[in-house]
Protein backbone atom coordinates (compact mmCIF):
# COMPACT_ATOMS: atom_id res chain seq x y z
CA UNK A 1 0.00 0.00 0.00
CA UNK A 2 1.43 3.34 -1.06
CA UNK A 3 0.59 6.53 0.83
CA UNK A 4 0.77 10.04 -0.60
CA UNK A 5 0.16 12.95 1.76
CA UNK A 6 -0.73 16.44 0.54
CA UNK A 7 -0.77 19.79 2.31
CA UNK A 8 -4.29 20.54 1.13
CA UNK A 9 -7.16 18.76 -0.58
CA UNK A 10 -6.83 20.86 -3.75
CA UNK A 11 -3.41 19.41 -4.54
CA UNK A 12 -4.69 15.97 -3.53
CA UNK A 13 -7.53 16.13 -6.06
CA UNK A 14 -5.20 17.36 -8.80
CA UNK A 15 -2.92 14.38 -8.19
CA UNK A 16 -5.75 11.86 -8.27
CA UNK A 17 -7.18 13.41 -11.43
CA UNK A 18 -3.76 13.28 -13.06
CA UNK A 19 -3.50 9.57 -12.29
CA UNK A 20 -6.81 8.97 -14.09
CA UNK A 21 -5.94 11.27 -17.00
CA UNK A 22 -2.65 9.49 -17.61
CA UNK A 23 -4.34 6.09 -17.33
CA UNK A 24 -6.92 7.07 -19.97
CA UNK A 25 -4.19 8.34 -22.29
CA UNK A 26 -2.21 5.12 -21.95
CA UNK A 27 -5.26 2.89 -22.44
CA UNK A 28 -8.10 4.74 -24.23
CA UNK A 29 -10.55 1.83 -23.70
CA UNK A 30 -9.76 1.56 -19.99
CA UNK A 31 -12.35 0.18 -17.53
CA UNK A 32 -12.75 2.64 -14.67
CA UNK A 33 -14.40 1.99 -11.32
CA UNK A 34 -15.92 5.17 -9.91
CA UNK A 35 -17.20 6.40 -6.56
CA UNK A 36 -19.80 8.91 -5.44
CA UNK A 37 -20.29 11.15 -2.43
CA UNK A 38 -18.36 14.28 -1.56
CA UNK A 39 -14.86 12.74 -1.58
CA UNK A 40 -14.30 12.49 -5.37
CA UNK A 41 -16.25 15.58 -6.39
CA UNK A 42 -13.27 17.89 -6.90
CA UNK A 43 -11.37 15.11 -8.66
CA UNK A 44 -14.23 14.92 -11.15
CA UNK A 45 -14.16 18.70 -11.56
CA UNK A 46 -10.47 18.42 -12.46
CA UNK A 47 -11.20 15.70 -15.02
CA UNK A 48 -13.84 17.87 -16.69
CA UNK A 49 -11.52 20.90 -16.68
CA UNK A 50 -8.73 18.87 -18.31
CA UNK A 51 -11.11 17.45 -20.91
CA UNK A 52 -12.32 20.91 -21.88
CA UNK A 53 -8.85 22.47 -21.94
CA UNK A 54 -6.73 19.57 -23.22
CA UNK A 55 -9.20 17.32 -25.00
CA UNK A 56 -8.47 14.10 -23.15
CA UNK A 57 -10.65 11.56 -24.95
CA UNK A 58 -13.15 9.40 -23.03
CA UNK A 59 -15.07 8.10 -26.04
CA UNK A 60 -13.83 4.51 -25.55
CA UNK A 61 -13.82 4.45 -21.75
CA UNK A 62 -16.21 2.15 -19.87
CA UNK A 63 -17.14 2.87 -16.26
CA UNK A 64 -18.67 0.94 -13.38
CA UNK A 65 -19.88 2.71 -10.27
CA UNK A 66 -19.61 1.18 -6.84
CA UNK A 67 -23.17 1.48 -5.63
CA UNK A 68 -26.69 2.86 -5.74
CA UNK A 69 -29.45 3.45 -3.20
CA UNK A 70 -32.32 0.98 -3.30
CA UNK A 71 -35.63 2.64 -4.05
CA UNK A 72 -34.33 5.61 -6.03
CA UNK A 73 -34.86 5.88 -9.76
CA UNK A 74 -31.89 7.08 -11.78
CA UNK A 75 -33.71 10.37 -12.38
CA UNK A 76 -33.99 11.08 -8.63
CA UNK A 77 -31.79 14.02 -7.66
CA UNK A 78 -30.13 12.01 -4.86
CA UNK A 79 -29.54 8.84 -6.85
CA UNK A 80 -25.97 8.02 -7.70
CA UNK A 81 -26.82 7.73 -11.39
CA UNK A 82 -28.03 11.34 -11.32
CA UNK A 83 -24.94 12.36 -9.33
CA UNK A 84 -22.58 10.78 -11.84
CA UNK A 85 -24.37 12.24 -14.86
CA UNK A 86 -24.35 15.77 -13.45
CA UNK A 87 -20.98 15.65 -11.66
CA UNK A 88 -18.88 13.92 -14.32
CA UNK A 89 -20.37 12.17 -17.35
CA UNK A 90 -22.16 15.18 -18.84
CA UNK A 91 -18.86 17.08 -18.77
CA UNK A 92 -16.92 14.45 -20.75
CA UNK A 93 -17.30 12.94 -24.21
CA UNK A 94 -18.14 9.51 -22.80
CA UNK A 95 -21.28 7.87 -24.27
CA UNK A 96 -23.76 7.32 -21.43
CA UNK A 97 -24.30 3.78 -22.69
CA UNK A 98 -20.73 3.00 -21.63
CA UNK A 99 -21.37 4.16 -18.06
CA UNK A 100 -22.73 1.62 -15.61
CA UNK A 101 -24.43 2.33 -12.28
CA UNK A 102 -26.34 -0.44 -10.48
CA UNK A 103 -30.12 -0.10 -10.62
CA UNK A 104 -31.77 0.55 -7.27
CA UNK A 105 -35.22 -0.49 -8.48
CA UNK A 106 -36.80 -3.66 -9.80
CA UNK A 107 -35.38 -7.09 -8.95
CA UNK A 108 -32.26 -5.96 -7.09
CA UNK A 109 -30.94 -9.49 -6.54
CA UNK A 110 -31.04 -10.02 -10.29
CA UNK A 111 -29.35 -6.63 -10.69
CA UNK A 112 -26.48 -7.74 -8.43
CA UNK A 113 -25.78 -10.89 -10.42
CA UNK A 114 -26.05 -9.10 -13.76
CA UNK A 115 -23.77 -6.26 -12.62
CA UNK A 116 -21.09 -8.65 -11.47
CA UNK A 117 -21.28 -10.47 -14.81
CA UNK A 118 -20.98 -7.17 -16.71
CA UNK A 119 -17.77 -6.32 -14.85
CA UNK A 120 -16.36 -9.77 -15.59
CA UNK A 121 -17.37 -9.66 -19.25
CA UNK A 122 -15.72 -6.24 -19.62
CA UNK A 123 -12.44 -7.78 -18.49
CA UNK A 124 -12.45 -6.43 -14.94
CA UNK A 125 -11.74 -2.97 -13.60
CA UNK A 126 -8.37 -1.45 -14.46
CA UNK A 127 -8.45 1.49 -12.04
CA UNK A 128 -10.86 1.83 -9.12
CA UNK A 129 -11.54 5.05 -7.24
CA UNK A 130 -12.61 4.74 -3.61
CA UNK A 131 -13.58 6.90 -0.68
CA UNK A 132 -13.77 5.66 2.89
CA UNK A 133 -16.50 6.05 5.49
CA UNK A 134 -15.79 7.13 9.04
CA UNK A 135 -16.50 3.53 10.06
CA UNK A 136 -14.12 2.18 7.42
CA UNK A 137 -16.64 1.17 4.79
CA UNK A 138 -15.62 1.07 1.14
CA UNK A 139 -18.46 1.15 -1.34
CA UNK A 140 -21.36 0.43 0.97
CA UNK A 141 -19.59 -2.55 2.53
CA UNK A 142 -20.25 -1.84 6.18
CA UNK A 143 -18.24 -3.27 9.11
CA UNK A 144 -18.85 -7.00 9.35
CA UNK A 145 -19.19 -7.52 5.58
CA UNK A 146 -17.36 -10.73 4.61
CA UNK A 147 -14.27 -10.14 2.54
CA UNK A 148 -15.44 -12.66 -0.10
CA UNK A 149 -18.61 -10.75 -1.06
CA UNK A 150 -19.47 -9.85 -4.62
CA UNK A 151 -22.07 -7.28 -5.70
CA UNK A 152 -24.91 -7.54 -3.19
CA UNK A 153 -27.71 -5.79 -1.31
CA UNK A 154 -26.64 -4.28 1.99
CA UNK A 155 -28.37 -2.56 4.91
CA UNK A 156 -26.75 0.78 5.78
CA UNK A 157 -25.63 1.44 9.33
CA UNK A 158 -27.04 4.40 11.23
CA UNK A 159 -23.58 6.01 11.10
CA UNK A 160 -23.60 5.87 7.30
CA UNK A 161 -27.18 7.10 7.12
CA UNK A 162 -26.34 10.03 9.40
CA UNK A 163 -23.22 10.77 7.35
CA UNK A 164 -25.23 10.94 4.13
CA UNK A 165 -28.15 12.86 5.63
CA UNK A 166 -26.61 16.18 4.57
CA UNK A 167 -27.50 15.30 0.97
CA UNK A 168 -31.18 14.72 1.84
CA UNK A 169 -33.94 16.69 3.56
CA UNK A 170 -33.34 14.67 6.73
CA UNK A 171 -31.83 11.42 7.97
CA UNK A 172 -35.30 9.87 7.67
CA UNK A 173 -35.19 10.53 3.92
CA UNK A 174 -31.96 8.56 3.39
CA UNK A 175 -32.62 5.08 1.92
CA UNK A 176 -31.82 2.30 4.36
CA UNK A 177 -30.42 -0.17 1.82
CA UNK A 178 -28.16 -0.08 -1.21
CA UNK A 179 -26.72 -2.22 -3.97
CA UNK A 180 -22.95 -2.25 -3.74
CA UNK A 181 -19.97 -3.92 -5.32
CA UNK A 182 -18.64 -6.39 -2.79
CA UNK A 183 -15.22 -6.32 -1.20
CA UNK A 184 -13.96 -9.15 -3.42
CA UNK A 185 -15.27 -7.23 -6.43
CA UNK A 186 -13.31 -4.16 -5.37
CA UNK A 187 -10.17 -6.15 -4.65
CA UNK A 188 -10.34 -7.53 -8.18
CA UNK A 189 -9.43 -4.13 -9.61
CA UNK A 190 -5.93 -4.05 -11.02
CA UNK A 191 -5.16 -0.68 -9.41
CA UNK A 192 -6.92 1.22 -6.60
CA UNK A 193 -6.82 4.88 -5.59
CA UNK A 194 -8.47 5.87 -2.29
CA UNK A 195 -9.21 9.49 -1.36
CA UNK A 196 -9.54 10.71 2.22
CA UNK A 197 -9.27 14.19 3.65
CA UNK A 198 -10.25 15.98 6.84
CA UNK A 199 -9.88 15.09 10.52
CA UNK A 200 -13.10 13.05 10.55
CA UNK A 201 -11.39 10.39 8.43
CA UNK A 202 -8.18 10.22 10.51
CA UNK A 203 -9.23 7.37 12.82
CA UNK A 204 -10.49 5.23 9.93
CA UNK A 205 -7.26 5.81 8.00
CA UNK A 206 -5.17 4.91 11.06
CA UNK A 207 -7.09 1.68 11.61
CA UNK A 208 -7.09 0.63 7.95
CA UNK A 209 -3.33 1.17 7.62
CA UNK A 210 -1.87 0.42 11.05
CA UNK A 211 -4.48 -1.95 12.45
CA UNK A 212 -5.13 -5.63 11.78
CA UNK A 213 -6.87 -6.83 8.64
CA UNK A 214 -10.37 -7.45 9.94
CA UNK A 215 -13.91 -7.45 8.63
CA UNK A 216 -14.79 -4.96 11.36
CA UNK A 217 -12.66 -2.46 9.38
CA UNK A 218 -13.53 -3.26 5.74
CA UNK A 219 -10.91 -0.94 4.21
CA UNK A 220 -8.13 -2.81 6.04
CA UNK A 221 -8.28 -5.48 3.32
CA UNK A 222 -6.55 -2.99 1.01
CA UNK A 223 -3.34 -3.83 2.88
CA UNK A 224 -3.40 -7.02 0.80
CA UNK A 225 -3.93 -5.32 -2.57
CA UNK A 226 -0.82 -5.36 -4.82
CA UNK A 227 -1.34 -1.83 -6.19
CA UNK A 228 -3.33 0.45 -3.89
CA UNK A 229 -2.48 4.11 -3.28
CA UNK A 230 -3.96 6.31 -0.55
CA UNK A 231 -4.28 10.00 -1.36
CA UNK A 232 -4.53 11.82 1.99
CA UNK A 233 -4.37 15.35 3.24
CA UNK A 234 -2.40 16.07 6.40
CA UNK A 235 -5.51 15.97 8.60
CA UNK A 236 -6.58 12.53 7.39
CA UNK A 237 -3.01 11.23 7.82
CA UNK A 238 -2.50 12.80 11.27
CA UNK A 239 -2.88 9.59 13.30
CA UNK A 240 -0.71 7.34 11.12
CA UNK A 241 2.42 5.82 12.55
CA UNK A 242 5.57 6.91 10.67
CA UNK A 243 6.26 4.52 7.80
Amino acid sequence: MQIQIFQDKESLHRAVAQMFIEAVKVKPNIILGLATGSSPLETYENLIKDHKENGTDYSEVVTFNLDEYIGLEGSHSQSYRYFMNTSLFNGLNIPLGQTNVPSGTGDVNETCEAYENEITNAGGIDLQLLGIGTNGHIGFNEPGTPFDTRTHVTALTQETIDGNARFFESADSVPKKAVTMGIQSIMGAKKIALIAYGSKKAAAIRDMVNGPITESMPASILQNHPDATLFLDEEAAALLKPQ
